[in-house]
């Protein structure tokens, strides 16, 4: 069960990893100065990965919980 935990935590990681991405990129994205549609389409790429980091750190604690509960 110890792959499990460790799988979990790495998949965790990534995902955290990913969500710090996403802030960095927006952030960006609100600095450069792009009109209105150009800003919305950036975001609108940007949510898509969101959620997906989040499902992707969700997912590996997920892991680690089964992980801990198996072991």
């Amino acid at each position: 069960m110890d792959a499990l935990i460790w799988a979990g935590t790495i998949l965790s990681v990534l995902g955290l990893l990913g969500l710090g991405y996403c802030i960095v990129a927006a952030m960006g994205a609100k600095r450069s100065g792009l009109d209105e549609a150009a800003m919305r389409a950036r975001l609108q790429r940007l949510v898509a990965w969101n959620l997906g980091a989040l499902a992707l750190s969700s997912l590996g604690l997920v892991l680690v919980a089964t992980g801990l509960f198996l072991s």
